[in-house]
């Protein structure tokens, strides 16, 4: 493939040079920050050969490559030419979109560092468990040590991520992290624990803490420099600027960091790890539904903002068993949903990708097999859903700890090895097969070539919707609310847009009536008024969700008109919501109405591109 070529179609459709502001990439992923995402060209770059998929998500644009990410990346980030000055400028972002574009940039640099020293890791473990080294031998502590670096020197590695995403001095950042684990520093503390008596600077004290393997304090503490550095800049003579600035960032940022932010830091992280012990009990429960929702938070990104929190169980605990065994089924399951995918095609490129993506996936790296495969198929998706909730499940109830980390997969098994037996090992790789078998056999019995599914729907011009009209031939539900019915890819939300929920239309509301869709029951109404469940009389199941995100309106401006088990007709009020103020509380207002068992029937034909009026026909359900 011609990557210098494949940079200039990627740049030229995320509105070239000039509309970027920010460029990184991960394991997979080309991850933007665009100015104006308006000038992407998204449906463009989704038809390019080599871009698996395109994502909007938690401040970043993603363009999703695969495991030659880093071949398009070199040329692209050359084509950019970024300016410092340019870093951050654009839109702007929703404070946790903000949040999650943050911690995305300060782990996403360190990742391989965190990956090699899992990998390291699982390979002692195996020596040892294959009695190869001896646990004594100089030659298991040499390896052990190399492994340890990573956690050990973590502060000093995020130090210079962080740096580069609060936009300060990397090296200053890296100092911090320097002073909080110099070996003099270490011993003072050791020795005050041991005397009982404070550390202390002049008459500032000093929290007597440990901050190797440590996430949080550094963090807070290259935040603050990058608040004190411009100061520093600010008050200091143009002519002694050179050390005068680095000397006042250092000395104001160090003595804070270690007695006020260090300290908070490694009492947050502490509080932390007691909240999710406690968690433990329930810990199959978090693990259940990890398992299932960890491609979605893939898909958007946001698993960003979970990944630090296994780390700091393990810095904190000594292990982990909440986010990494989950992650585990997860990954093995999606594996397993597109290996189906690659025995049951007989579309031969189909099949190419699905091999390669699927063993991929189960060695730990999923995007491949989710934009691949996964989330333009959806069957495979819902699929390694399920599997990773069943894998979940097992490894929550048998209490699995993962002892160093690595990307979740086949290869990274080893790092289970742990404690005084082989129990975590041996379960881990028990709920690795369970989410196998269940996502690989529900993957492989619902699997469908699109001219299978195609030769089983109806294609005559009576099956089609027009206007306002719909065929007596088959089941058909009706607008809930009046206004200007669109496809569903005109919703900026993945989710929707990419029909993982099912297929069906959005409508963007004239008013705040919602009305029942079909003659049925309401199977849901959801506690916050935002999305309502209904199942029609003739067994379609039918999700009317109002506005994105509004569920953090936590029902304010909505008003309830049925309750879930109420019997309805077409027209039947629903709910009721003030569409103004919900706009000015800054929320899309568009409403997805979807059918839920999609995958029931052979097509979902909807009216798209006019006005409708609530109770209108505009969606055709074929059977």
């Amino acid at each position: 493939m011609d990557y210098k070529k494949l940079a200039e179609v990627i740049l030229q459709n995320v509105g070239g040079s000039g509309n970027v502001s920010g460029l990184t990439h991960c394991a997979t992923r080309l991850r933007f920050n665009l100015k104006e995402e308006s000038k992407a060209n998204t449906d463009a770059l989704k038809k390019t050969k080599g871009v698996m998929g395109v994502v909007s998500s938690g401040g970043q644009y993603q363009v999703i490559i695969g495991s030659d990410v880093a071949s398009v990346y070199k040329p692209l980030n050359e084509m950019c030419e970024i300016k410092d000055s340019e870093k951050g400028a654009g839109e702007k972002k929703p404070w946790y979109a903000t949040a999650i574009d943050t911690l995305s940039g300060i782990f996403t640099p360190i990742l391989p560092a965190l990956t090699a020293s899992g990998m390291l890791k699982a390979v002692l473990s195996l020596l040892v468990a294959f009695k190869l080294v001896d646990s004594g031998s100089q030659s298991y502590q040499v390896i052990n040590f190399m492994a340890d670096a990573t956690f050990y020197f973590l502060p000093i590695l995020l130090a210079n991520s962080a740096a580069k995403k609060f936009k300060c001095n990397p090296y200053l950042a890296m100092m911090l992290g320097g002073m909080l684990l110099h070996p003099n520093f270490v011993n003072m503390v050791a020795a005050s624990k041991e005397s009982g008596e404070a550390i202390r600077l002049f008459m500032i004290p000093i929290y007597n803490a440990g901050y190797s393997s440590s996430v949080i304090p550094i963090i807070l503490s290259v935040w603050f420099m990058s608040v004190v550095e411009p100061v520093a800049d600010k008050i200091s003579p143009k002519a002694i600027k050179f050390f005068s600035k680095p000397l006042i960032t250092a000395l104001v940022t160090g003595v804070v960091t270690l007695s006020v932010l260090g300290p908070a830091g490694y009492i947050i992280s502490n509080y932390l790890a007691d909240f999710l012990r406690s968690m433990e009990a329930y810990g199959w429960l978090v693990s259940m539904v990890l398992g299932a929702v960890f491609p979605l938070l893939v898909m958007t990104g946001t698993h960003y903002a979970i990944v630090p929190v296994g780390i700091n169980n393990r810095m904190t605990m000594g292990y982990d068993s909440l986010v990494y065994p989950n992650n585990l089924a997860s990954n093995i399951a999606q594996g397993a949903a597109t290996l189906a995918v690659a025995f049951k095609s007989k579309v031969e490129e189909t099949r190419q990708l699905a091999y390669s993506a699927g063993i991929t996936a189960v060695c730990g790296i999923t995007e491949p097999a989710l934009f691949g495969i996964n989330v333009p198929k959806r069957t495979p998706l819902y699929s390694a859903m399920a599997g990773g909730a069943a894998g979940g499940l097992f490894v929550g109830l048998m209490h699995v700890k993962n002892y160093s980390g690595g990307s979740p997969g086949l290869l990274t098994l080893p790092s289970y090895i742990g404690g005084d037996s082989l129990k975590d090992l041996y379960f881990a790789i028990i709920g690795a097969a369970i989410a196998f078998a269940v996502a690989f056999v529900i993957s492989y019995v619902l699997y469908k070539d699109p001219k299978e599914e195609e030769s089983t729907a109806k294609t005559e011009p009576e099956a089609s919707v027009e206007k306002n009209t719909v065929s007596a031939n088959g089941a058909t539900v009706c607008a809930p609310v009046s206004g200007t019915a669109v496809t569903l890819k005109e919703v900026s939300d993945p989710t929707f847009a990419e029909e993982i929920l099912g297929k069906g239309v959005a409508i963007i509301p004239a008013d705040g009536h919602v009305v029942s869709p079909v003659n049925g029951t309401v199977v849901t109404v959801f506690e916050t008024l935002h999305a309502i469940g209904l199942k029609s009389d003739d067994g379609v199941e039918v999700l009317i969700h109002i506005g994105l995100d509004t569920v953090k309106l936590g029902g304010k401006y909505f008003t309830q008109r049925a309750k879930s088990g109420d019997k309805v007709t077409v027209g039947t009020p629903l709910v009721d919501f003030d569409v103004e103020k919900v706009k000015e509380e800054g929320y899309d207002v568009i409403t997805p109405v979807i059918i839920s068992n999609t995958f029931d029937y052979g097509d979902v034909l909807g009216v798209t591109d006019q006005e409708v009026k609530a109770g209108d026909s505009v969606i055709k359900v074929i059977k």
